[in-house]
């Protein structure tokens, strides 16, 4: 077969991901927190685009050179009109002629007085016209008003000195701080400590043995069993019976009351009154010291009843980005060459983030609006009628394609009268009901669940099969195993576990 050069046309469509597309699919998921970051750092490399200015005279300084030098020449005026009066200004020579023309004395005999005090207590300035800063209107940080908070560690490094006062153990007790994790918990390995610091295994643990001693109780153990020891010890309270009752915590784990009676030699009663006991301490010493930055939830959009009796849906305004485009700057600057190709590519970039973020925008409310129609009911009766909700229903209903959906429902929030709830809490799989009927929302099932469990007594404890039972009394097909995977994710024991607790509990409560 002879080999031969042909031309071909062919025609064909295909996605091209532009530089700008892509920021666009990038701006549809970000947070708030990251929207404003983004917007920050383009406001600081694009001269054309500025914040808005929440004063009123800035905003009219931008109207136009003419009305600006307009009020200045008012000003000027008022200035000369008052310049031969009696209070001319607020210096000491208006005061001493204030003294002369009115024979009195205007001087102040405060000689004490300092610069004007800060308010104690900003959030009260609107209530309290006498609060200092309240007659200036002055703005204040929270931040400043906010109590420091104190790290683990230099809880921690505050007792060291008065436990170990040789410089040698010291330097072994640095060594074990720098490996105690969050929860308060020492992490390390007794004997690799000892290697590396040159010292014997018995002064390591002479040291972490002083170390346990330190406040929050507990800090500094190894195992949880441990943890509970130190606490206990602290309170005079461990004694054989609850030494081996902290040596068996897998039997408590277990509800096996009738194997730790007989190893802790104890009753009932005061197994319980043990196990109370118990249940007062901390697991976790270390977890009442912050370990980071809170960030507080801002809702991306505010749900509220109408009155109508529908819904009413708007995008939360503190949310919303705010940025201008300066078309009054690119049009008087002067342009030429690199220049004006510059400005061109900024201003470009300026409406193109402006119609971003407002199709950003727009999509959240076409989104938030359709759960808020598909549930509905939801909103007005509570977690046990919420529908099964899947991407697919929502992106046909809104015209719009799946991924879009999901990139918008990714971290964001939704205020309603029920609460706040991220936009993802509102898709569930769908679980099949009893002859054909409409299916029901995992989540309304996994709540039915805990509500029966909640209410069973401590003789009628409900199995898994019971549950199954009465679930497909309510309309709701579902299998054993669903049962037992959706309850050992809500951490609730099993019926002979539950058993034996409430059984005990029924017995000290005295019914």
């Amino acid at each position: 077969m002879a080999l031969s050069a042909n031309l071909f046309l062919r025609q064909n469509q295909s996605l091209v991901m532009t530089p700008q597309l892509m920021q666009s699919i990038q701006l549809l998921q970000m947070t708030h927190f990251e929207l404003v970051q983004f917007i920050s750092q383009e406001v600081e490399k694009n001269p054309l685009l500025e914040f808005p200015s929440n004063d009123a005279e800035t905003g009219s300084e931008r109207d136009g050179e003419d009305e600006s030098h307009t009020h200045q020449q008012d000003d000027d005026e008022r200035t000369d009109a008052l310049s031969g009066d009696w209070y001319d200004n607020g210096s000491e020579g208006s005061v001493s002629h204030l003294s002369e023309e009115l024979d009195s004395n205007y001087s102040n005999v405060f000689q004490d007085d300092g610069a004007p005090q800060r308010a104690d207590a900003p959030e009260l300035m609107s209530q309290w016209k006498s609060m200092p800063g309240s007659a200036e209107g002055e703005a204040y940080d929270l931040d400043d008003f906010v109590a420091g908070q104190v790290s683990l560690r230099d809880h921690i490094v505050q007792q060291v000195p008065f436990v170990l006062p040789d410089m040698a153990d010291r330097l072994i007790g640095q060594h074990l701080l720098d490996q105690l994790d969050e929860a308060g918990y020492f992490q390390g390995d007794i004997a690799e400590a000892a290697e590396r610091l040159g010292a014997t295994t018995v002064d390591v643990e002479r040291v972490l043995s002083a170390l346990q001693t330190l406040d929050p109780p507990g800090v500094f153990a190894r195992n949880l069993a441990e943890c509970l020891a130190i606490q206990l010890r602290q309170k005079d309270r461990f004694d054989p019976a609850m030494q081996a009752f902290v040596a068996n915590l897998e039997l408590l784990a277990r509800r096996d009351f009738s194997t730790l009676k007989r190893l802790c030699g104890v009753d009932e009663e005061d197994l319980l009154d043990m196990l109370t006991e118990l249940r007062q301490l901390n697991p976790k010493p270390g977890s009442g010291f912050e370990t980071g930055v809170s960030e507080a939830i801002m809702p991306d959009v505010v749900v509220r009843p109408s009155s109508d009796g529908s819904w009413l849906v708007e995008l939360n305004p503190d949310t919303l980005p705010r940025v201008l485009v300066n078309q009054s700057y690119f049009a008087n600057v002067t342009k030429n060459g690199e220049e004006h190709a510059f400005l061109s590519e900024c201003l470009q970039n300026a409406n193109w983030l402006t119609r971003s973020l407002d199709q950003r925008a727009k999509t959240i409310m076409k989104v938030a609006t359709e759960i808020v129609r598909q549930q509905d009911a939801f909103l007005l009766h509570g977690v046990d009628h919420l529908r099964p909700l899947n991407l697919k229903t929502v992106a046909d209903a809104i015209k719009m394609h799946e991924s879009t959906v999901s990139r918008v429902t990714s971290n964001k929030y939704m205020l309603t009268p029920r609460g706040l709830f991220e936009l993802k809490y509102f898709f569930t799989v769908s679980i099949s009901a009893v002859e054909g009927g409409d299916g029901h929302s995992a989540e309304a099932v996994r709540h039915k669940i805990r509500m029966l469990i909640m209410q069973e007594s401590p003789e009628a404890v409900l199995s898994d099969d019971d549950i199954v039972d009465m679930l497909k009394k309510g309309g709701i097909d579902l299998a054993r195993r669903t049962v037992a995977k959706y309850r050992e994710a809500m951490n609730i024991a099993s019926s002979v576990q539950r058993r034996r607790e409430k059984r005990a509990l029924a017995k000290v409560a005295g019914f």
